[in-house]
């Protein structure tokens, strides 16, 4: 990378915010005084807010950027030797919207009286009970499992910090279990493991089933995750949804072909590389070829995914199997040339913009990577058309958070067995229709996860497949959300 490009790349990588509360007294320029040494240290200020002021002081809170835990505590120590300023409190703005976590259980009736405990505790609930033990698939309109959804992680692929533990994951699964209310009035509980062994994963998510109408698998690395999935599915009659790789294919696949109609070509015109073949990364290009995508070369960290590799893992073979017809063996930006689309789900950093410009006229660029993508978008604006990243400080953000809880909605309200390839797809063009005519452009391919009308479309999609399908095992009407 060039210096401005290492420069943009560490900004983006930065997430450590500190809230300073100081102190500054009148009459030495202390808040100008305080500003350069922020920015001499290397800090990025934000918001700066009046706390109060008197007669020979005013205290502000100070929002600052910053790499990590150390850059702040170097920062603090240079703002103690200031004169005029003195550093009241340093408190994290995360961490305290964090405090006491972020998700509660309430109930949906009221205990305002002893009739009231006597129905929904002892003696009554023994009726429900006896129906329950009778007949079993009561429960998803007796109990809460036909609006629950099990969050389950055992912590080793957290986001992009990696194998963090149980501990680690806890706040990422409680933020999905608001986005689940949030977006679709979806129920979710995080569900943290103490364990990474696939047979003890596997039991305990058996064990704990009755309770929910879905598994939603997060955070779980390859290939464990793959056997993890495979054996929930043949165990249990929910559906059994791995986050990490499906959401995030559909997401895809709904930019992909949004990014096609702007750029004017059809799916199955698309010669497409793809960087990282990991789990979102090989289902990613699973339901790309599903969509019609043909021309595919998968690379994963040794370089080109072909026939002729000795060192493949099975889910690799299978893509070996089905693309690269060529066996193209050379590097990856050797195989850019001519390429329509690059997929990146893999590292940082990866490319250069000029590595690009090789790329057929009006390409398309997915770098996923986060928090720095695989090439700048400031660096490929030159070479490509439609440029999408996983980061939100960028135009087309392709978030899974667009996907799951619409997912889960349709498949617990039609209560299927399990999320089909049909199901996937039907989601994937759902969303992607969000994004009307008269809406589409080269910087708005994918709608946001803010849009209201992005949970309705996914959630009907499915229902309207399983209904279609056979596969609903309730007929709801799909369009009541």
């Amino acid at each position: 990378m060039s210096a401005s490009a290492n420069r943009q790349a560490e900004s983006l990588a930065r997430n450590y915010k500190l809230t300073l509360r100081l102190k500054f007294y009148k009459g030495g320029a202390a808040l100008g005084s305080a500003m350069s040494s922020i920015a001499r240290a290397g800090g990025d200020t934000g918001t700066i807010d009046v706390v109060r002021a008197g007669k020979d002081f005013v205290i502000r809170d100070v929002s600052v950027t910053l790499r990590d835990e150390n850059h702040g505590k170097m920062l603090v120590r240079r703002l103690k030797r200031l004169k005029y300023v003195d550093v009241v409190d340093v408190f994290d703005p995360v961490l305290l919207k964090h405090s006491g976590g972020k998700i509660t259980v309430d109930p949906r009736l009221p205990i305002a009286n002893a009739s009231d405990l006597a129905e929904v505790y002892t003696p009554g609930v023994a009726q429900v009970s006896l129906a329950l033990s009778a007949d079993p698939g009561r429960a998803w309109s007796l109990s809460c499992k036909g609006n629950m959804v099990a969050v389950v992680s055992d912590g080793s692929r957290v986001l992009s910090l990696g194998n963090i533990g149980p501990y680690g994951a806890l706040p990422v699964l409680e933020g999905k279990a608001m986005l689940f209310k949030h977006c679709a009035g979806v129920n979710a509980f995080p569900i943290c493991l103490a364990t990474q062994d696939v047979d003890q994963i596997v039991s305990t998510i058996i064990n704990i089933a009755p309770v929910f109408g879905a598994i939603n698998l997060e955070d779980i690395a390859s290939p464990g995750c793959y056997e993890v999935e495979r054996r929930l599915k043949e165990a249990l009659d929910i559906p059994v949804f791995h986050d990490d790789q499906h959401a995030t294919a559909i997401a895809v696949v709904a930019a992909a072909i949004n990014a096609a109609r702007v750029v004017g070509k059809d799916l199955s015109q698309l010669k497409l590389v793809a960087a990282g073949v990991g789990a979102a990364g090989m289902a990613s290009i699973k339901l790309l070829m599903d969509a019609g995508v043909k021309d595919v070369i998968g690379f994963n960290q040794v370089g080109p995914v072909h026939a002729g590799r000795t060192d493949l893992t099975p889910q690799e073979r299978w893509l070996a199997e089905n693309s690269n017809q060529s066996g193209f063996k050379g590097s990856l930006k050797e195989a850019l040339a001519g390429a329509d689309m690059f997929l990146g789900l893999s590292v940082g950093g990866l490319l250069k913009g000029q590595d690009l410009k090789v790329m057929k006229k009006d390409a398309i660029v997915f770098a996923l990577a986060n928090p720095v993508p695989e090439v700048l978008p400031e660096e490929a604006a030159s070479f490509v058309k439609v440029m999408a990243t996983g980061g939100s400080n960028y135009p087309n953000q392709i978030n899974n958070a667009l996907v799951f809880p619409g997912v889960f909605r349709g498949a617990l309200r039609a209560r299927v067995r399990e999320v089909t390839e049909a199901m996937k797809m039907a989601a994937a063009r759902a969303l992607a229709g969000v994004v009307g005519d008269d809406e589409l452009h080269e910087d708005y391919i994918i709608p946001s996860i803010f849009d209201a009308r992005v949970a309705k479309a996914v959630s009907t999609a499915v229902i309207e497949e399983a209904l279609a399908s056979g596969l609903a095992r309730s007929h709801p009407d799909p369009k009541d959300f």
